[in-house]
């Protein structure tokens, strides 16, 4: 089966049933990504970025995976595109989002990825389910904990949770 690879990956939706959208997409995860050791709760967040739309519920969800980066980025795609999500503009409301935040603790710049993704440390609503679930790993360029990045971020949008794990 190869190597598998502890990733790290954010989930958020603000439009139509935004809790079984992100339900789904953590069935789709788990067939088609991988395993899913650990899985936060369901948070409520504004918007960020573009605040005149619906708020958000996010959820952050470890995996264990033998995907490639650039595979699973596809996968991550596709999984988006069965639920619905419409890409556009940045920002924009939508049906799910997911989000690569960490491939083991490999960095990755590249014309189609990112990674470690490079907003994540300004972020409460991406921080606050992480710290659930992986309080003490260490983001690999900024060499901090995600309670580190939590405590240095000065992102002020409430995070409320929802739904506790």
């Amino acid at each position: 089966m190869g190597k598998r690879y502890k990733v790290y990956l954010h989930t958020g939706s603000n439009i139509g049933e935004k809790e079984a959208n992100l339900q789904k997409a953590a069935t789709f995860i788990a067939e088609e990504i991988g395993e899913i050791k650990h899985i936060s709760s369901l948070y409520e967040t504004e918007a960020w970025g573009n605040t005149k739309q619906p708020n958000f519920l996010n959820q952050a969800i470890e995996v264990h995976t033998n995907l490639s980066p650039e595979d699973l980025l596809k996968q991550v795609h596709a999984i988006e595109q069965k639920l619905g999500r419409i890409r556009g503009q940045k920002w924009t409301a939508r049906t799910i989002d997911i989000d690569i935040l960490f491939y083991a603790d490999q960095q990755i710049n590249s014309t189609k990825l990112t990674i470690p993704h490079p907003h994540l440390h300004n972020r409460n609503f991406v921080l606050i389910p992480m710290m659930e679930i992986a309080p003490y790993f260490q983001h690999p360029t900024l060499e901090k904990t995600i309670e580190e990045l939590y405590a240095d971020c000065e992102d002020l949008l409430e995070v409320i949770l929802v739904t506790k794990n």
